[in-house]
């Protein structure tokens, strides 16, 4: 299952914006779409389960992530829930599903009358997940009488690195930016972590006090800082050696938010959007639904102390009508990769690309 869900987090990277700074949840979008997949019926199923897992299975891709919801001396969050019209009856298997899922629930929603207050509702819901960095997931006028049903992934993760960056250390360093150079808050430690390089990409792995891995992957000098091949990426974390680092990193936030209706249907969901032929019966048997908004907000934030992500995706269903003696110079001065994993199951809980790097004043 790593394997799968490391190509469908690339995949889907690739259809996203391709210039400045991006960051988003390969978890969050999974464990929301995963939950639309479980209620869908036949090609809506079918589409979904290829973009999500490749040849792998649905509820294998369901475990990998509630395998890594729980993490050892790390403050974590996740919720999936299911907001359903409450015109409409929820299939009891489906709901079952749903309240499995870790931090799952189902709640009723007059979407018909009150739109509006459902969509406060759920920003609500999300913001407290987030501890507060997702403020405002659905904007005024994207839920409307005509919603059946709104399905909601939050994600909250923050970690301290094992060993921190001292403050005192942070020092502006100049960063090859697409806009110039320009002097940022550079970081800077001198430690073992894990190491590797090969064509052209180095990857150091920032230990943190949990089971989590935050990859740096910076690319050959001049290049386009599009993700590598899933098979490099595979080698360079397996191949990764205990290494002493001079690493300087810039301090950076990233936020970012899309609309993944288009990338999705760039990636073979197609049936899911098309009313009168998406199946969603496994949902409810009220009304045929079918997809129409699939909105995804993250921000990302690496500091001294550790990282710090919080992610939602929203999908809006409507009805019809190496060892070294010398250490080895690791420094990020021009755009970089950042992806933050579950050491053991692979989950990718958040991947950026920073090429400007920004913090708040």
């Amino acid at each position: 299952m790593e394997r799968a869900h490391l190509d469908s987090a690339l995949a889907l990277h690739r259809q996203l914006p391709e210039t400045g700074n991006l960051g988003w949840s390969p978890y969050s979008v999974a464990a929301a779409l995963g939950l639309a997949a479980a209620g869908a019926r036949g090609a809506t199923r079918d589409e979904l389960a290829r973009a999500l897992a490749g040849g792998e299975s649905l509820p294998a891709l369901a475990e990998q992530l509630a395998a890594s919801a729980t993490l050892p001396d790390a403050e974590v969050a996740v919720a999936n829930s299911l907001w359903l019209d409450q015109r409409l009856r929820c299939r009891d298997d489906y709901q079952r599903q749903v309240t499995g899922q870790p931090g799952g629930a189902v709640h009723g929603a007059d979407f018909r009358h009150h739109p509006d207050d459902a969509r406060r509702e759920i920003n609500d819901d999300v913001e407290q997940t987030t501890r507060g960095l997702i403020r405002e997931l659905l904007q005024p006028g994207m839920l409307s009488r005509d919603t059946a049903a709104v399905i909601v992934n939050a994600l909250y993760l923050k970690i301290a690195w094992l060993t921190a960056f001292a403050e005192s250390a942070t020092k502006p360093a100049p960063f090859h930016a697409p806009e110039g150079v320009r002097e940022v808050p550079t970081m800077r430690l001198q430690e073992r972590v894990p190491y590797a390089a090969a064509d052209g990409w180095r990857l150091a792995s920032l230990p943190t006090a949990s089971t989590v891995a935050v990859d740096i992957l910076l690319p050959p000098a001049g290049a386009d800082p599009a993700p590598p091949p899933p098979e490099l990426v595979l080698a360079l974390q397996r191949s990764a050696k205990s290494s002493k680092l001079e690493l300087a990193l810039p301090r950076f936030r990233v936020e970012s938010a899309a609309v993944l209706n288009d990338p999705l249907r760039a990636l073979g969901v197609v049936t899911g959007f098309q009313p009168g032929r998406a199946d969603f019966t496994g949902v409810t048997e009220d009304e045929r639904i079918f997809l129409d908004l699939v909105l995804h907000k993250a921000v990302v934030k690496v500091d001294e102390e550790g990282f710090e992500g919080a992610a939602a995706t929203a999908v809006v269903m409507r009805t019809v009508s190496m060892d070294l003696s010398t250490p080895v110079p690791f420094h990020v001065d021009r755009p970089f990769l950042v992806l933050v994993r579950h050491r053991r199951t692979g989950a990718i809980y958040f991947l950026a690309r920073v090429v400007s790097p920004h913090w708040p004043e």
